[in-house]
């Protein structure tokens, strides 16, 4: 039996209870379950086998989940060009020069993730990388992980010429001769990277995902949803809990794609059973995914009305909205969850609706399916996720008006649809339930200021900053609960999200409480420690 008895500072038990209940002076945790708070907790300091920590001032609150994120990917660019941290175009190249001259040897270059911001409309071409690569074959992959940069070796290799047709799904962006720039769209980058691109090696791809849970337990979360997940990953994964290297427990999403998720339902079911057969307590896989549409970033997202600065453009809808009720109905009737990526006010609409069919088609029963992003919604649609019972899964540091949101995703969205964006507040009074997410690494897998973010509207960097969209904003324990409480009915987990008697001890030591401090110093807070089920994953 273990006991770890926690005193010296504030517990933060619940963010959302109020008077007495929503904070304690002392806890306990005993074989990974909160045991007790306050004097009784206090009062197993004394067991002979007590291990007691002194909070010296800080706060210990319960632990905050990332509701959709894609940890493999983020664990493998680290290992690429260092182009993430260019500010310019120039900074780009330079970074793969770099690389290349660091690893002659390399058969490919591989990296991410650019920001698209750095030339007109988020189109690269194919012959500034040439400069620096030369005939090694070359992909980058864009911020938003739906676009990619290639160069012209790396064209040869995939056999894209001018007379190579768009796929389904994805664009080829091509010069004004019909040659293809160097920039692929959706299915022509994703099936680029999937069919061209040589796959990592099975132990590249766990040290990857080994660091990428290093790193989410050194923030204090404990619990991630991987949100796309091809069957080729699941010896990873499986290998990975086997061999204890998980740090954070994880979710896994199996993506559906269109013309093939017939096929998939038996796949999917049985990569399913395998992990529970597993019984590693830190990986499930029991979502399905879905991307109903693209970005607005790239015209992609599927939209209601035309874009404001294209006419003659909806977007790029992945699914006729009868295949998507088709596939999310069989999901739902084999008890899987779903998960909606849908960024157009269209998309999200498609999905709504592909839900209503679903219940009204299998029946009553307690479901936890979410749409992730929501970053578009049509008003008419907010009372929605409440009546349907969906939760919103939002990533709230895309939450303010930044270089991206002025210089691309405004001016394709025209008014007023600019001001119907990542309306977490009206959600959040709608009833439904919101979760919080990252979506690292499109941006920053750190919780704190994404919290920020969702509190004030605009960049912790610039507290003076007007707030975007300021009735969008929501209060502190609201959004501090999107990340546990939120998070916890996304994980299928009515025992965590809260540090009440009875709960899975998964806890973070912070050095101040993040629903008291001013919000802009909240990116700042320094995590201490990370308790995942009473076991300490991370110590400072």
């Amino acid at each position: 039996m273990s006991l770890t008895v926690f005193t010296g500072g504030t517990i933060l038990v619940d963010p959302l209870a109020s008077g007495a209940a929503a904070r304690s002076d002392a806890i306990a945790f005993r074989d990974g379950v909160v045991a007790a708070l306050g004097t009784e907790a206090a009062a197993l300091a004394s067991q002979p086998d007590a291990r007691v920590i002194d909070l010296a001032g800080g706060v210990l609150a319960p632990a905050p989940g990332d509701g959709h994120a894609h940890p493999l990917l983020g664990g493998l660019e680290a290992i690429g060009p260092r182009i993430r941290e260019a500010s310019d175009k120039q900074g780009i190249l330079d970074a793969v020069a770099a690389w290349k001259a660091e690893h002659p040897e390399a058969e490919w270059i591989v990296g991410g993730s650019y920001d698209a911001t750095f030339t007109e409309g988020g189109l690269f071409d194919a012959r500034w990388l040439d400069e620096v690569t030369g005939d090694t074959p070359t992909i980058l992959r864009a911020w938003d992980y739906h676009t990619a940069w290639v160069n012209s070796a790396a064209l040869r290799a995939g056999g894209i010429t001018a007379d190579t047709p768009d796929p389904a799904l994805g664009r080829i962006v091509r010069r004004a001769d019909g040659s293809p720039l160097g920039t692929l769209q959706e299915a022509a980058a994703n099936d680029f990277l999937a069919n061209i691109v040589p796959a990592h090696p099975l132990e590249t791809r766990l040290a990857a995902i080994e660091s990428a849970t290093r790193n989410y337990a050194a923030q204090g979360t404990t619990w991630v949803q991987d949100a796309w997940v091809e069957l080729t990953e699941l010896p990873v994964y499986l290998a990975a809990a086997e061999q204890q290297r998980l740090h954070t427990r994880i979710n896994l999403a199996f993506r559906a794609a269109p013309g093939e998720w017939r096929e998939q339902l038996a796949a999917f079911a049985d990569a399913r059973a395998s992990v529970d057969a597993l019984g590693a307590d830190r990986l499930s896989a029991h979502t399905i995914k879905f991307f109903v549409d693209g970005v607005i970033e790239s015209h992609t997202a599927a939209l209601l009305a035309p874009y404001a600065d294209k006419p003659d453009e909806h977007g790029l809808p992945n699914w006729s909205a009868a295949e998507l009720t088709a596939a999310v109905t069989a999901f739902d009737a084999a008890g899987f969850q779903l998960h909606l990526h849908a960024i157009g006010d269209a998309a999200n609409r498609f999905a709504l609706d592909a839900i209503e069919a679903a219940i009204r088609t299998n029946g009553p029963r307690l479901r936890h399916h979410v749409i992730a992003h929501v970053a578009l919604l049509d008003p008419a649609d907010v009372a929605r996720f409440a009546e349907l019972d969906v939760i919103a899964n939002f990533e709230p540091y895309w939450a303010q008006c930044d270089a991206v949101m002025r210089d691309l995703t405004i001016p394709h969205l025209g008014h007023p649809r600019d001001e119907w964006q990542y309306l977490i507040g009206s959600i959040v009074r709608s009833g439904a339930t919101v979760s919080f997410g990252s979506d690292w690494p499109v941006t920053t897998l750190d919780w704190r200021p994404a919290l920020s973010t969702a509190i004030t509207r605009h960049s912790h960097t610039d507290p003076g900053a007007e707030a975007w969209l300021p009735e969008e904003r929501i209060d502190p324990a609201t959004a501090y609960a999107a990340y546990t409480a939120g998070i916890a009915r996304q994980a299928l987990a009515p025992d965590r999200g809260s540090l009440e008697p009875g709960q899975t001890a998964d806890a973070v030591w912070l050095s101040a409480d993040p629903l008291t401090i001013a919000p802009e110093e909240i990116a700042d807070l320094t995590v201490h420690g990370t308790w995942l089920a009473g076991e300490q994953t991370f110590q400072r």
